[in-house]
This record gives structure tokens, sequence and C-alpha cells, in this order.
């Protein structure tokens, strides 16, 4: 009897252990699938908050935008012009502006101006043409504009010695009536850049290669614009193009004197030209307009 009922016990103690054993699994394979989906609900919850944050910076730019437009349209003052850099608003009285300024340019350019973008090239090119006057000689200095970009090439000759990097006094009057245009508008840029011609340096030089003397030449520059003629820093960019970026072959003394320069791209704010040009209005009065 006592065999039967311990056989009874026993078998009902491994029963028992068995059914503990499988739902401890159980449990334990219910809280693996738990933790994960908690873990997946949370990460896609970041992800909607982030998805949802990114909307709406959209969102907001544009409203920006479609507000801009509205303006416009609502005040009847600018139109959107396209440029090769985007595009660029121009109101009414910014055009304005614009015309009292080319009343001064001759008829032979003004014919050349097809487009709006073509006449505020033309401002611009009068403008600093004043500015610039008589340092732009044509033959060591030389001034361009490209989509209302201001480029000033200035021959070595009148800035540097013969493989050398250091300044001349020389340079001076074409460079304090620079700065007077850099310092006359805090938003401008300005990159100044080397160019060399394809000689290799002179043997014992300072610097290694053209590369090099290119870049010492731009930085002597832009450390002349800040230290003697106030420009700031941060407003200056050097760069150096070797012999890379020629005007014309390297295939006469002369033509590699033209390759020898110096280039200065003035990069205007259009609303602080705009509001330059107001300033030069209000000298001449209502009378010349």
């Amino acid at each position: 009897m006592n065999n039967k009922l311990n056989k009874v016990v026993g078998t009902l103690t491994i029963a028992a252990l068995l059914v503990s054993c499988v739902s401890k699994k159980k449990y334990t394979e219910l809280e693996t699938n738990y933790n994960d989906t908690r873990s997946e609900l949370l990460r896609t919850r970041v992800e909607k908050e982030d998805l949802e944050a990114k909307f709406a910076a959209i969102e907001t730019r544009v409203d920006r935008y479609n507000d801009k437009i509205a303006s416009l349209q609502s005040d009847k003052e600018g139109m959107l012009v396209t440029s090769n850099n985007g595009e660029f608003a121009v109101s009414e009285k910014n055009k304005k502006s614009m015309r009292r300024t080319l009343k001064n340019v001759s008829q032979e350019q003004l014919a050349t101006a097809v487009t709006l973008k073509d006449s505020l090239n033309l401002a611009i090119s009068y403008k600093m043409s004043q500015r610039l006057k008589g340092a732009n000689d044509g033959k060591n200095v030389d001034m361009k504009i490209e989509n209302t970009v201001v480029m000033i090439q200035i021959a070595d000759d009148l800035l540097f010695n013969d493989s050398s990097y250091r300044v001349g006094n020389k340079a001076d009057d074409i460079l304090s009536k620079i700065a007077d245009v850099v310092n006359s508008e805090p938003s401008l840029e300005i990159l100044v850049e080397g160019h060399t011609d394809n000689r290799t340096v002179k043997e014992g030089s300072y610097v290694k290669d053209n590369w090099d003397l290119s870049t010492e030449r731009a930085a002597a520059i832009a450390r002349r614009l800040s230290s003697k003629f106030n420009v700031p820093q941060e407003q200056l960019i050097v760069a150096g193009r070797s012999s890379f970026d020629p005007i014309v072959a390297n295939d006469s003394k002369q033509n590699m004197a033209k390759n020898r320069r110096t280039q200065i791209v003035i990069m205007p704010n259009l609303d602080k030209f705009f509001a330059m040009l107001d300033s030069e209005v209000a000298v001449l009065g209502d009378s010349d307009l």
C-alpha cells in the first residue's frame, strides 16, 4: 500500500515539475516577445516624431515662401527674375533706382542689355567703375561683371616682383579703392584668387611651386587689404589656382604676363546694392530723374 502511495505521489510530483517547467519557458518566451514589441513600438514612435518635426519644418518653409510671393503680388511691387544662380526678387522701387543709375550709362552699352539681369549687371558695372575711377586703366587692371558678381583682374606687375609675393607700394592705389568699396558694405564677400603662368618658379625662390606662389600672393593681398586698409578678415577668402586657369595661351611673354594676375571677386548683396543706388539718387535730387 505504501509502495503504491509512494508511486502515485512520485508520479504527481514529476507531473507537477513538468507543468512548472513548461509554464516558465512559455512565460520567458512571452516576456521576450513583449519586450521586443515594446522596443519596436518605441522606435516607431521616435521615427514618427522625427518625421513630424521634419514635416513641420517643411511646412514652415513653404508658408514663408508663399507669404513672400503673396506680399509681392499684393503690393504689385515685385517680380521674380530667373538668373543662372537661381531666383531673386526685384521690386518696382528697386527697378526705378536701377533705371536712374542707368541714365548715366551710354546708349551703346544700354543697347546690349536685353534682360533685366543684363540691366542689373550694367548698373553694378557703372557703380563699381565710378568707385574705381582712375584705377581701371585697361592694361594693369580690368573689370567685368557676370551674374551681378564683380571680377577685378590686376596684373602681377602692378602688385609683385617676379617670383615674389611681397606686395609693392604701387599696388596701394587700386587696393585702397577696392577697400573703400568693401568697407562701404559689411555684407560683401571678397575672394582673392592668385594665378601664375606655366613657367617653373626660379630655383632658390621662397616658394616651392606655382601652387605655392599663387596662394601666397593671394594671401599677401588679403593681408594688405586687412592690415593697411582695414578690410575685416572675415569678409576675405583666399585661393590659389597656380597656372591652371589661364585667360590666354602661355605662348608668348605678353600672354604669360596676362596670365600672371590676381583676381578679386566681389559678391554684392543685391538689397544693399539697391540701397546704395537710392543714396546716390538722393544726392542727385528729383529734378535729375
